[in-house]
C-alpha cells in the first residue's frame, strides 16, 4: 500500500491504524476463477458489490419494491426474501413470484433467499420441503443465484438442490448465521472452509458482535480465509451497529459483497444504499496505487 494511502487510514486515528495492522496487503482482486459472473456483474473482482432484499409479506408489496429497486444504480443483486412472504412454505407460491420480480428488477441480477428461523429468518421449515421451494424457483429459470445454509446440505434433498442448481449455471452461496455471538475465530475459518469444501460458488458468514473484538476477529477470519482461497468470492459481516465497519471494508479483508437497505433493513445494521455505496466508493479509491 502506498505511503499516501497509509497516511488516508491513519488519519481515522487509532481505530483506522489498528484495520490498517490487521489488514496487511490489501486484496488484489480476485485470483483467476476467483469471480462469479452473472449477467455481466463479477463477482469478487473490483469494489464489492451492493445487495438489497425484498422482504414484503405480500406479492404486491414484493413486486413494489422490486420495480423501486430497478432504477437505483446503487444496487448491483436483488434478494428476494421467501421466508418474509405470508405463504412462504407454498413453493407454488414462490415460484410464481420469481419472474415476474426478474422482469420489474431492471436487468440485475436476481439471488433467492429462504432463510430458516433457525438462522434468523421469519419462518421455521424443515429440509425436505425446504429443497421442494428452491427446485419450485430453480425450475422458473428467473433466479441467478441461490443461498443455501450449509448446516441444511445434510439432506440429500438439499443436496441436490445445489447440484441441479450449478448445472444449470446458478451461482451457490453456501451460508451459516449466527444471531447469539461472535464464534472463535478458528470456529469461523472451519465453517468458511467447509463452505469452499462443498462447492459454494460464494462462501458467507454473518455473526454478531458484543463488542470491538468480535469484530476484528470476523475481519480476521475473512482476511485469513481469503489468502487461503483467493479462487472463492467470500459474503462476511458482523451485524448490528458495531458491525457496520465490516459492511464498508470488504475491499480492505476480502469481503466480495454486502447488504444495504432502501427503507426497512432485513439484519440489524445494514446501511441506507446511498451512503453505503458512498463509503465503499470512497475506500475504493482511497486504495488505488
Amino acid at each position: 500500500m502506498a505511503d499516501l494511502k497509509r497516511r488516508d487510514l491513519l488519519a481515522a486515528g487509532a481505530g483506522g491504524a489498528a484495520l490498517l495492522a490487521l489488514a496487511g496487503p490489501a486484496p488484489a482482486g480476485a485470483a483467476p476463477g476467483g469471480v462469479v459472473r452473472v449477467k455481466g456483474l463479477a463477482i469478487g473482482a473490483g469494489r464489492p458489490k451492493i445487495i438489497v432484499s425484498l422482504a414484503g409479506k405480500t406479492p404486491e408489496a414484493v413486486l413494489e419494491q422490486a420495480r423501486a429497486l430497478a432504477g437505483r444504480p446503487e444496487i448491483d443483486i436483488v434478494e428476494l426474501r421467501i421466508d418474509h412472504l405470508a405463504e412462504a412454505l407454498d413453493p407454488a407460491a414462490a415460484a410464481a413470484l420469481a419472474a415476474p420480480v426478474a422482469a420489474s428488477i431492471g436487468g440485475k441480477p436476481l439471488l433467492a433467499t429462504f432463510r430458516t428461523q433457525r438462522e434468523g429468518g421469519e419462518t421455521a421449515i424443515e429440509p425436505p420441503r425446504y429443497a421442494a421451494l428452491y427446485q419450485a424457483l430453480l425450475d422458473t429459470k428467473a433466479v441467478d443465484l441461490i443461498d443455501l445454509e450449509g448446516a441444511l446440505l445434510e439432506a440429500p434433498a438439499v443436496a441436490a438442490v445445489q447440484r441441479r442448481a450449478q448445472g444449470a449455471g446458478v451461482a451457490v452461496l453456501l451460508s451459516h448465521h449466527d444471531f447469539g455471538g461472535t464464534p472463535p475465530t478458528e470456529r469461523m475459518l472451519a465453517l468458511l472452509e467447509e463452505q469452499a469444501a462443498r462447492g459454494a460458488d460464494i462462501c458467507k458468514l454473518a455473526v454478531m458482535p458484543k463488542d470491538a473484538g468480535d469484530v476484528i476477529r470476523l475481519l480476521d477470519a475473512t482476511r485469513q480465509m481469503r489468502s487461503r482461497h483467493p479462487d472463492r468470492p467470500l459474503l462476511t459481516m458482523a451485524m448490528g451497529a458495531l458491525g457496520a465497519v465490516t459492511r464498508v471494508s470488504g475491499a480492505v479483508f476480502g469481503s466480495a459483497a454486502t447488504f444495504g437497505k432502501v427503507g426497512a433493513a432485513s439484519a440489524p445494521g445494514q446501511m441506507d444504499v446511498a451512503d453505503l455505496r458512498s463509503v465503499i466508493d470512497a475506500l475504493g479509491r482511497a486504495l488505488e496505487p
